[in-house]
């Protein structure tokens, strides 16, 4: 390397060596520690300014909170909530110690210490708040007092910032025991109640002061989710996590000494009481109010907002059509019910839902005779089953499918179908014969001839064809929920569970040509402070527009000349189906006009609502079904919700008629064996109702499930209805034989 070069590299040195120093100088420790400690001074100087600044207001509105206004979708008042609050302010003595020590454990075990904050949890509130996870993370009791007491529920990191600060100054300025005394006397429990006395009464019906350790671990467990965690209420998941959270509390209070381990063994899960109705909900007021609450909870304003009060919700109920609705059920059932002096009548609940199948609002909704007497909703209950109102979506689903017999015909409303009564279903390895209504075999028939009469065993031989899979596929598409939905044949008779409200909406969809239509109740919920706009519903084809337009072809057909002809009138275009569950425990009529659609059903209920009763005798009139009381407060609704009628029509278009049977090619002579894939399996044990049973063991049948006539059936052919009949009989449970309607 020569000397031009060793200066040059000499240099390039230099230049590194007084870079490196330069930035060590800047970064040397004395600096970064004088920066660090400046940061906390800046700080500590912000905060101290921020405590001097903020000062401990005056109570909120939450604590003098106004009512909410329920009002119809025309603005005239439904209801409005108690103008007060449902709360008693209790001095701390009167709360028993060990309930104290309950809600301590529960929420704040480090109260009786702490300085009114936790810093580690505020901070993570904060985090929260700017990650957009909303008002999540830990505080203390003596927070969670001036949040409910002095300030609001936002999110905002401006209101944990005065939170903090408050929390301090009054932890300052007041005992612990007046703290847990605000906080336990303002915080909301859940069923209308604020404060412990309230919430006493709401869950176990005493008062504070009587309440036992087992209680006052619930109510402090209840603090974390009031909704999610009132057992009359809660999913299974709620039950088990609120379990959870009161074995924790107790267990805190074992830490604590506030309860030895012999006091611990010896607690049992206290069930709280059935929620009673609050006043002022007489009638159907009060299964309107719950039913947009739920829907309200659902769109992210909870019973914690509403208990705030100063909203105002309107609901899409039309006020004419739900005062139509009450006039209808009185006249068609309630006056021929003699509920005092028969027992029949006594457990009979009728519910309804009425919904605009263009837009999906609930415009009419009756929920049984009176909130107050009958606290759970007939129209939103889903504890018994659609039964045959079930058929025309296995017909959907066989048109959406394009389905065949199993001679190849495809499946439509010429198809014909062997209608012998208890015939066994080929083609299935779940054995299934289920007896027609009165057992009656009606040989060759169209399903459309089948639709009308709601002939059981064409509709099993049905699903086998398109599949139980399929089928259900298809059925939760349209708005059936999946609640004890097996894939099994007897599907087909309606043995799942549905409210009259999921029926609607199954029916709007099919009367909207196929177009997913989901019910609400919901219109806009408005507050001083902020309006909540409801998720608009979705809108997606959930079957074609043929598949739809053909199945209401084939239920016009069951109002003109079915079993549905009660709600036959010249006065409006109808379409509808029937439907008698097991043992006539329910009764059904579902039907729609281009308008309107509704669902009408009757439940056997007995023994306050713990068991299904059969309807057989109500108002002394035989043997219940969907053509019966159902189909008579629909079309008494109907015409006058329409305005005593309407010459709107239904606009089908590309109806499946199905295939044009061919002359008849006799396969095989009556002595001959059926093939081993023909021969049926015996089916599932029957009912011990011997008149009603399907055949244990059935016999080989008389013809293949589908035969070809030498006659061609009408396009729309029809069938006269039959005096007194319903829809169908007996048939297989998921669980095994046994009886079903309609």
């Amino acid at each position: 390397m020569g000397r031009a070069d060793a200066r040059r590299a000499q240099a390039r040195e230099s230049r590194r060596a007084a870079k490196s120093g330069g930035i060590r100088r800047l970064f040397t420790w004395k600096k970064l520690l004088g920066t660090f400690f400046g940061m906390i001074l800046l700080g500590m100087g912000a905060f101290g300014a921020l405590y001097l600044y903020v000062d401990v207001p005056a109570p909120n509105a939450l604590a003098e909170r106004q009512s909410n206004v329920y009002q119809y979708s025309d603005g005239t008042l439904l209801a409005r909530s108690n103008s007060g609050v449902n709360r008693q302010i209790v001095d701390l003595a009167q709360v028993p110690k060990e309930v104290q020590h309950a809600f301590v454990a529960a929420e704040n075990k480090t109260f009786y210490k702490d300085q009114g904050v936790d810093l580690k949890g505020t901070t993570r509130g904060l985090i929260n708040t700017l990650s957009g996870k909303g008002k999540q993370g830990g505080s203390t009791i003596t927070q969670q007092y001036v949040k409910n007491y002095y300030l609001t529920q936002d999110p905002t990191i401006s209101r944990k910032l005065q939170e903090l600060v408050i929390s301090l100054k009054v932890d300052q300025k007041q005992s612990k025991g007046q703290i847990l005394a605000g906080y336990i006397n303002t915080a909301y429990y859940g069923r209308g109640a604020s404060g412990i006395q309230a919430a006493a009464q709401a869950y176990y019906g005493i008062d504070a002061k009587d309440l036992n350790v087992s209680q006052g671990a619930y109510l402090a467990s209840l603090l974390q989710a009031p909704s999610q965690y009132d057992w009359a209420t809660a999913t299974d998941t709620g039950k088990r996590l609120v379990k959870d959270r009161w074995a924790y509390t107790l267990k805190n209070m074992v830490e604590m000494d506030w309860l030895s381990e012999a006091e611990r063994a010896k607690q049992e899960f206290p069930v709280p009481q059935k929620p009673k109705p609050a006043k002022g909900t007489e009638g159907q007021t009060g299964y309107l109010v719950e039913a947009v609450n739920k829907e309200l909870d659902k769109q992210g304003i909870s019973a914690e907002d509403r208990e705030a009060g100063g909203w105002t919700f309107t609901l899409t109920i039309d006020k004419k059509r739900q005062q139509q609705l009450e006039k209808s059920v009185e006249k068609e059932l309630e006056s021929k019910l003699d509920r005092e002096g028969s027992k029949v009548d006594a457990t009979v609940q009728a519910g309804a839902t009425s919904v605009d199948p263009k837009t999906g609002k609930v415009v009419a909704l009756y929920g049984g005779e009176d909130y107050v007497k009958h606290y759970i909703s007939n129209a939103t209950r889903q504890d018994y089953q659609p039964a045959s109102t079930f058929k025309p979506l296995v017909l959907a689903a066989a048109l959406e499918n394009e389905s065949k017999t199993q001679d190849g015909s495809l499946i439509g409303l010429n198809t014909v179908y062997d209608g012998t009564s208890k015939r066994p279903v080929v083609g299935s390895d779940t054995p299934f014969n289920p007896q027609n209504e009165d057992d009656r075999s009606y040989g060759p028939i169209s399903v459309q001839k089948a639709m009308n009469s709601s002939v059981n065993s064409v509709f099993a031989q049905m699903i086998v064809d398109v599949t139980p899979a399929a089928t259900k596929r298809t059925a939760l598409a349209l708005g059936v929920p999946d609640k004890n939905f097996p894939e099994r044949p007897a599907v087909t008779l309606g043995t799942m569970n549905a409210s009259t409200w999921d029926m609607a909406g199954v029916y709007a969809t099919l009367d909207n040509h196929g177009r997913k239509v989901t019910p609400h109740i919901l219109q806009s919920a408005e507050h001083r402070d902020r309006t909540v706009k409801p998720e608009a519903p979705k809108r997606e084809q959930a079957i074609s527009r043929a598949s739809a337009d053909t199945v209401t072809s084939a239920l016009t057909g069951v109002v003109r000349s079915g079993s549905g002809s009660a709600a036959n009138t010249s006065a409006y275009q109808a379409a509808g189906k029937t439907g008698t569950s097991e043992e006539n425990k329910a009764a059904w009529f579902a039907g729609y006009t281009p308008e309107l659609t509704t669902v009408v059903a009757l439940f056997g209920e007995g023994d306050g609502g713990r068991k299904q009763v059969s309807l057989t005798g109500t108002a002394n009139s035989g043997r219940a079904n969907g053509g019966g009381f159902p189909a008579r407060i629909w079309a008494d609704y109907t015409l006058g919700a329409l305005g005593g009628g309407s010459d709107a029509r239904f606009d089908l278009q590309d109806v499946e008629r199905g295939e044009v049977p061919a002359p008849p090619t006799p396969s095989k002579t009556p002595s001959e064996e059926p093939t081993p894939s023909e021969k049926p399996s015996p089916s599932d044990k029957p009912s011990e109702t011997p008149s009603e049973t399907p055949s244990e063991t059935p016999t080989t049948p008389s013809a293949p499930p589908t035969i070809t006539p030498s006659t061609t059936p009408p396009t729309s052919p029809e069938l006269p209805p039959q005096p007194g009949e319903s829809d169908g009989q007996p048939g297989e449970r998921p669980g095994g034989g046994g009886l079903l309607g309609e």
